[in-house]
């Protein structure tokens, strides 16, 4: 086992992930035959079989499954590593990894991305736009270093800092200005247009409506807020959004926006970011920066 190198862990990461040689060698931006050579070198070093090889597929064998566990420890630890040499030699950032949530990273990044640039001259800054099971699985991963959600993400991994909280919006059609506000149990019986299964803002508005997730609904899903909103003016039902997307988002529609009487459905906003990482005092600061972007 003294052949074992981590571009080996690199290689059989990707692997496992893609369950294909090409597009884990892709990912890896090196040709399928080098990526396979470092797998067959691996499975020979170690003694045994970690994939099993179909045609179009290759799958963990179940002593690949574990050495995937190990393998994924050992790379977090590595670029946990890396994270701390960056900070011993300068307190601050060289890189930051960010992810952010859909329905976040439209209004809140242009304003981020000036202040943090703004504060830290020389950052490179990588973002990375996705739900929040990805972006949790990617923080775990060490693939992320920090990222923006909605709280609580609940993984005793990670380290939560509440940021901010804000308000939810029911935007209506034009024709509804004026009208009286509605209740939160009326919104059951209504068309409501909401994201997408998988986006942590469907989950929170349907709990604020008390609606089953798993009951059969007429309305219609989209992807991005944009959808939902101008399906909205275009009369098709209503939608909840959050505040901070009501600028950018009604301004081409012909919608009007309620707000419910207290208590309004509201979210926080946090940044997370695993517990491990030695940079958990120049991260503090980025959620610094974060609040001050979503309060300017």
């Amino acid at each position: 086992m003294n052949n074992l190198t981590l571009r080996h862990l690199r290689y059989f990461d990707a692997l496992a992930r893609e369950g294909h040689f090409g597009r884990a060698a892709e990912r890896c931006a090196v040709s399928q035959p080098a990526l396979s050579v470092q797998i067959r070198d691996l499975e020979e070093s170690l003694g045994f079989a970690l994939f099993e090889r179909g045609p179009r597929q290759v799958r963990l064998t179940a002593r690949g499954d574990a050495f995937r566990i190990r393998a994924s420890d050992i790379l977090r630890a590595v670029a946990d590593l890396g994270e701390w040499a960056e900070t011993a030699r300068g307190g601050g950032f060289e890189r930051l990894r960010l992810g952010v949530i859909p329905t976040i990273a439209p209004y809140l990044l242009p304003r981020f991305i000036s202040d943090v640039t703004q504060a830290h001259p020389d950052i490179d800054l990588h973002i990375r736009e996705t739900v929040t099971p990805r972006l949790i699985a990617e923080l775990l991963e060490g693939r992320l270093d920090a990222a923006i959600v909605a709280l609580p993400v609940d993984e005793p991994s990670l380290t939560e800092l509440p940021l901010f909280h804000e308000d939810m919006v029911l935007v209506r059609p034009e024709a509804d200005a004026g009208a009286p506000p509605v209740p939160a149990d009326a919104l059951e019986d209504m068309r409501l247009l909401l994201l997408e299964e998988g986006h942590c803002f469907r989950d929170q508005a349907l709990s604020f409506c008390n609606i089953n997730p798993s009951r059969p609904r007429d309305g219609l899903d989209g992807s991005s807020l944009s959808t939902l909103v101008q399906m909205v003016g275009a009369g098709i039902g209503v939608t909840l959004i959050p505040d901070m997307a009501v600028g950018v988002e009604t301004r081409s529609a012909p919608v009007c926006i309620t707000r419910f009487r207290t208590p309004p459905p509201s979210r926080t906003v946090g940044l997370v970011w695993r517990k491990t990482n030695p940079m958990a005092d120049a991260l503090a600061r980025i959620g610094d920066i974060v609040k001050g972007a979503a309060q300017g």
